[in-house]
């Protein structure tokens, strides 16, 4: 593991949003969901996310999450990734997101 100094983990713009919109992905690679995303000041962003195992669309609409939205675009396919999702593989390697544990208002930096 590499150290990084603290200054550049505050570079990191890791903003809590709320999940406005969820759609299927039936293009991507490896299965996917695209998140429609309300980062408050930050505004509305769009990603893709391989949720699809342990999350039901329907369960996933104003669930608040933690996005890194300053790491710039990414195409997936014909889409564009405009934040990244973040999580934590589980023992099983599915992924579970990180998200606050108490309603934070959207777009507050992870400190």
């Amino acid at each position: 593991m590499e150290n990084v100094s603290y200054q550049d983990f505050l570079n990191v713009e890791l903003r809590a949003g709320t999940i406005l919109e969820v759609q299927d992905f039936p293009e991507a690679r490896h299965p996917a969901l695209k998140l429609q995303v309300d980062f408050g000041e930050f505004g509305i962003k769009w990603s893709s996310s391989q949720i699809t195992t342990l999350y039901a669309k329907e369960d996933l609409v104003g669930r608040q999450i933690i996005g890194a939205v300053n790491l710039g675009d990414k195409k997936v396919g014909a889409f564009t990734s405009e934040f990244l999702t973040t999580g934590f593989k589980d023992a099983d390697g599915n992924i579970v997101l990180a998200q606050p544990d108490r309603p934070v208002p959207n777009g507050e930096k992870l400190l």
